[in-house]
């Protein structure tokens, strides 16, 4: 996909040459010229993120922008008039034919390439960002208890781990089948991640994910930082795990950081809450660290699979061979599926707050969201609980609600979170997540939840953004707090997609 470079100081961004819309980058008054070099003015008042024709549009003909359909108009519009949802429909389907490409080009090696940072080896080689204890409950019913242990261990044990932290869910009892194995698989995915010195998974006993069903998907080489405990075999079930809490500590407390190298990374790239900028600013800007990530050879995880419909080709173009395109292929196809089975169009998409944002249909904010995996061949697809395990970039299957989809990313291994947001959210998860303002008024407003500011490669370019957002994740990896983490917006959620008993 091609995309400016660097952004002129214009009130309106064309992204690519053959776009027939224009977004604002700033609020536009009713007649007031918008782009410099064109003729046109704005027929009404333009918000900021939202679009504007900059080329005649016949009703029926597609609209285009980053290069690509976002839809099809459905009256004729002029030159400086608004584009959304009163003029702009989806053209999206549940069925679509994809073509293999062949195996794309190597990415160039980027500067960033050779960063390091700080971070804590594990004996397995894979690399955490923190060195926490997690209490993992098997079964909503133990959460309290779970909740109420690491509060009394973080104050016995202050300063010596990053943190203990309980991971509450409702799930675990009267789940049946793929739902049962969803919420298995990641929790036992969770136990391995190597962000946690220690782990402990507490059960109640009786339930339907049992203690041993889940361990037994965790590879015995994996198990040493793990404990264990059924609350209804013991009689004082907190103080159980408080002595399994003092054992985890004890055995990871004296683990140093050392410096190794960017490729240690494993990143995940989230968008939440986007507007209209997303896919200018803060989208493109993570692109550029998962390529720098995978040209050092790290590992991209990117998942959110009903927020690439309609942008899938892309994707799928960069496929290193025909196996990982077919199982990209079955993966998008699964799961607009998984919307037919429940009777939903595919296009249920976006979310008022996207709309408000100015972003009108699914294929707009796809062709905004991909862009956070950057150029980076896509190596490996993995189904929902999997674990990226090539360099490069790995599609997760998850769907695109935040809390859902930032957990499956931490699960598959992610040890830092790039959350792009246009709208601002508090949310935080297992892994360090760095939340990245599409736009400048969005970071000064909410200072507290953002972490770093996109809306800067408007006016300083692209360049100076990525150096000073690769200086924030070096920091970061190396134990800089995050505004989640400081904030104490640590949670879990899991993919609940069948029956209830």
């Amino acid at each position: 996909m091609s995309k400016a470079s660097e952004y002129p100081i214009d009130k309106a961004i064309r992204v690519h040459t053959a776009d027939n819309v224009a977004t604002a980058i700033a609020d536009i008054a009713a007649g007031a010229k918008p782009i410099a070099r064109d003729d046109f003015c704005a027929a009404i008042a333009i918000a900021r993120g939202h679009k504007m024709a900059i080329a005649p549009i016949a009703r029926g003909a597609a609209v285009i922008k980053y290069g690509f359909p976002i839809g099809i108009a459905t009256a004729d519009i002029a030159p400086g008039e608004h584009v959304h949802s009163h003029n702009l429909a989806t053209a999206l389907g549940s069925n679509g034919e994809y073509q293999y490409a062949g195996a794309p080009a190597d990415a160039p090696p980027t500067a960033a390439s050779s960063c390091s940072f700080s971070g804590y080896v594990r004996a397995d080689g894979r690399v955490g960002t923190r060195n926490e204890i997690w209490i993992l409950p098997t079964v909503g019913c133990v959460g309290n208890l779970a909740a109420r242990v690491a509060r009394t261990a973080g104050i016995r044990h202050a300063g010596r781990v990053d943190g203990i932290h309980a991971f509450k869910h409702p799930f675990g009892c009267s789940q049946l089948g793929d739902d049962l194995g969803h919420t298995r698989a990641v929790l036992a995915a969770l136990a391995q991640h190597p962000n946690a010195g220690g782990v402990l998974i507490v059960g109640l006993g009786c339930e339907s994910n049992q203690l041993g069903a889940l361990t037994a998907l965790i590879p015995a080489d994996r198990r040493g930082h793990i404990r264990t405990l059924s609350a209804q075999a013991v009689e004082d079930d907190e103080a159980a795990c408080l002595a399994l809490i003092d054992e985890l500590v004890a055995g990871c407390a004296d683990t140093p950081r050392r410096e190794v190298p960017l490729s240690k990374l494993t990143l995940g790239v989230k968008c939440g809450g986007s507007d209209g900028l997303s896919g200018l600013t803060a989208n493109p800007l993570v692109g550029r660290m998962a390529d720098a990530v995978a040209a050092a050879g790290g590992q991209v995880i990117l998942t959110e699979i009903p927020e690439i419909f309609g942008a899938e080709q892309i994707l799928m173009d960069r496929a290193v061979s025909k196996p990982v395109f077919d199982d990209t292929v079955a993966l998008v196809r699964d799961f607009k599926d998984y919307f037919i089975r429940n009777g939903e169009p595919v296009s249920e998409n976006p979310s008022p707050g996207n709309i408000a944002g100015g972003i009108t249909t699914l294929e707009e904010k796809s062709l905004g969201a991909v862009q956070k995996g950057g150029q980076v061949p896509l190596v490996d697809v993995q189904r929902y609980g999997g674990e990226a395990r090539l360099a490069g970039l790995t599609l997760l299957e998850a769907p695109g609600n935040d809390a859902v989809s930032s957990t499956a990313l931490t699960a598959a291994g992610a040890t830092v979170i790039l959350f792009t947001t246009g709208r601002g959210t508090p949310l935080g998860f297992p892994a360090p997540t760095l939340k990245i303002a599409s736009n400048s008024d969005l970071a000064a407003r909410k200072a507290g939840w953002i972490d770093f500011d996109a809306g800067t490669v408007i006016n300083d370019g692209f360049d100076a953004a990525s150096n000073a957002l690769r200086d924030v994740i070096v920091a970061t990896a190396s134990g800089a707090i995050t505004k989640a983490e400081a904030n104490e917006e640590r949670d879990i959620a899991i993919w609940k997609s069948g029956v209830t008993l």
